[in-house]
């Protein structure tokens, strides 16, 4: 895996750190391989019972696409006739998103600063964003003549309205901290120093928490959006039942009973 994406996990936390600060965590080709990689392990091992996603830096959590280069990828698709370049979208940032929305496992993001275009989308897919107060968000594709992608004509809408994400895209512009909390975008809002220590303890106490659960509720939020109120209620027994044959739900209703805290295991 690369050094421009850093991975670790620690007791249940899988911790994903976008490392291009000099470059504002700009996403080029490696950045993405690595990026669609950490997402992929976190995701596929049991070990990791919940994720952060965030950055180096104080400046940027990511500015989406790396400008520099992809100028330099659409040149030799002129020349070759190859139309290449834009395969990102399915090469990279879908799996990415996929992985993320989809892990039965809660994904915390960590905002450091700006976010824009994918930078956007991907804090968008995570189930939680926590947000420096000094952060920025910007959906920037129209502005380089471009829709959306990484996900952010599905998420942004369902966080915002429909109404408001329509504004927000075609009329690109600096959405400050704390009107992205206004708007819903931000969760938390918190001072910029202590954003590292913040998101960290958040998604730490998820990791703790019980797992079965968390992945009921996101997959149970997910189909809500796009199922009538008859289906959904069928999704909720369906998804009632696996929460509740789980070892963490006897584990909360002893520890409930006995007044203890729960240790919950994850399954």
């Amino acid at each position: 895996m690369a050094d421009t994406v850093l991975y670790e996990v620690s007791d249940g936390l899988a911790t994903i750190t976008l490392n291009r600060p000099e470059a504002m965590n700009a996403l080029n080709i490696a950045t993405k391989v690595a990026l669609r990689e950490a997402v992929r392990s976190a995701a596929e091992d049991d070990a990791v019972r919940a994720v952060l996603l965030t950055a180096a830096g104080e400046r940027a959590f990511c500015v989406g696409q790396d400008l520099k280069e992809h100028i330099g990828l659409l040149a030799q698709d002129r020349e070759t006739g190859s139309g290449q370049t834009m395969s990102t979208v399915k090469e990279h940032y879908n799996p990415v998103v996929r992985a993320i929305a989809g892990m039965p496992k809660p994904v915390v993001a960590g905002v450091n600063g700006v976010a824009a275009g994918a930078g956007f989308g991907l804090a968008l897919a995570a189930d939680y964003r926590i947000v420096a107060d000094t952060a920025a968000f910007n959906t920037s594709f129209a502005g380089v003549a471009l829709t959306a992608d990484s996900g952010m004509s599905w998420t942004l809408p369902r966080v915002v309205g429909p109404g408001r994400a329509a504004d927000l895209l075609l009329f690109p512009r600096s959405i400050k901290a704390q009107e992205a909390y206004e708007l819903g975008i931000a969760n938390r809002l918190v001072p910029v120093g202590e954003l590292h220590s913040e998101a960290e303890k958040v998604a730490r106490a998820l990791a703790e928490g019980p797992t079965v659960a968390y992945a009921a509720i996101k997959e149970a939020v997910a189909y809500g959006f796009s199922h009538t109120l008859s289906e959904t209620l069928d999704k909720e027994d369906e998804l009632q039942t696996r929460a509740g044959s789980s070892e963490d739900h006897v584990i909360a209703v002893q520890a409930f009973v006995n007044k203890e805290k729960p240790k919950y295991l994850g399954r």
